[in-house]
């Protein structure tokens, strides 16, 4: 099993200034968006990874490019539509405070599965897709790479957060109660019986112990295991 970090990409202008993005060109990091982005890439430096696959949007990009820059070796990098922001439609461009008094923003809260965004698609497309191209992409980087290999997967909060659900065997309904913070590191791993979140929404602590730790069995430690090694003593305890 492979291990793959989502990684939401910084801040940009329109987080900022509370617009619902979505799929608009030209949205970039802010300042703290850009400092945001070289902390993560300064965490993943410590782990050499095999690949690093963007969503298409540029602020995924920007952040993609930050974390190559940082890697010591030479991981592969590719771009992949089907992690791309969802397609709000309608809703793409208008301030998340006026969309807050929609009759759809109540479903999207409490019943995201039944949310088709006007002129868009629907969140159960936007988490299938997903889904789907996160295990297919994790498959082959396993089959290449080996069961210890480490890859990042650059995308966007909503499109994180359905990822992350599915792996916890959540409905999609439940989605909301996931968070997922600009820049920040969460942790998959695929095994053949279920997958194993290993961490969530993480914006801080060391991921070196990636790096040296055995390829993992797939099988659910009883009791809940040993954990993983620790990171050299001048760094402290490791943490996800």
């Amino acid at each position: 099993m492979a291990t793959v970090l989502l990684v939401r990409h910084g801040r940009t202008t329109a987080n900022a200034t509370g617009v619902l993005a979505g799929r608009t060109a030209g949205v970039r990091l802010d300042a703290v968006g850009r400092k945001q982005a070289a902390r993560t890439a300064e965490r993943i430096a410590a782990v050499p990874v095999v690949a690093v696959v963007s969503s298409p949007l540029e602020r995924c990009r920007q952040t993609a490019r930050a974390i190559l820059e940082r890697q010591s070796g030479d991981p592969a990098s590719a771009i992949e539509r089907a992690i791309t922001e969802a397609d709000y439609g309608e809703w793409q461009g208008r301030k998340l405070a006026d969309l807050a008094k929609e009759p759809l923003w109540r479903t999207v809260q409490a019943n995201p599965s039944a949310v088709v965004f006007p002129g868009g698609e629907s969140m159960q497309t936007m988490q299938s897709r997903a889904v789907s191209a996160v295990r297919r992409i994790d498959a082959e980087v396993e089959a290449e790479h080996g069961p210890g290999a480490v890859w990042v997967a650059v995308s966007h909060g909503d499109i994180i957060k359905s990822v992350l659900a599915d792996a916890f065997g959540m409905h999609l309904d439940l989605f909301q109660r996931i968070g997922v913070g600009p820049a920040s590191v969460s942790v998959v791993r695929y095994g053949e019986h279920r997958p194993e979140v290993v961490a969530t929404n993480t914006e801080s602590g060391d991921l070196s112990w990636l790096a040296t730790a055995p390829a993992p069995s797939g099988d659910a430690a009883v009791g809940g295991g040993a954990g993983h090694p620790e990171a050299p003593s001048e760094a402290g305890p490791a943490r996800p």
